[in-house]
């Protein structure tokens, strides 16, 4: 058994193209953290002293942080969604976090959430949350340019 280092599990972010989507690497996040927020329904029966609680569903969001880079398409995409203040599905992104071990993928639509940005003295920063859009996909990925963006290909059932 061996530990998976963090470098090791990758995002992707889905850049709208005008030839498609195409997953890009989310390069200079010094966060990318994932809440599964479950959804519970908790009861008590009346012939038990205690509560149960079952999981019913998630609504999984992915808080982010980065240092602004000028040459980084993803966070430019970002700063766009925040700077001309995009909602509904204008704002929505798809994301792909893989192993890049094994090549198991997972992907998710988000809303892009901005949160705020200037708020480091030494360098301009930017941090929001992704939030639950669709149903997780899985899959697996590949990559012809050393992970610098990814195919995802989903499991078929």
């Amino acid at each position: 058994m061996s530990i998976v280092a963090r470098h090791k599990k990758i995002a992707f972010y889905g850049v709208v193209a005008e030839d498609g989507e195409k997953f890009v690497r989310m390069p200079k996040f010094t966060q990318l953290t994932t809440s599964k927020n479950p959804i519970e329904y908790n009861r008590q029966y009346v012939d038990e002293p205690f509560q149960e609680s079952d999981v019913v569903g998630y609504s999984p969001s992915i808080s982010y942080a980065f240092d602004r880079h000028t040459d980084k398409e993803v966070q430019t995409d970002i700063i766009r969604i925040s700077d001309e203040e995009l909602i509904g599905s204008d704002a929505v992104r798809n994301i792909v976090v893989v192993d890049i071990e094994t090549g198991e993928a997972v992907k998710r639509a988000y809303a892009v959430i901005p949160s705020t940005e200037g708020d480091n003295i030494n360098v301009y920063t930017y941090s929001g949350n992704f939030k639950c859009k669709g149903e997780l996909v899985i899959g697996t990925a590949e990559s012809s340019d050393n992970w610098q963006t990814c195919t995802f290909t989903p499991k078929t059932e």
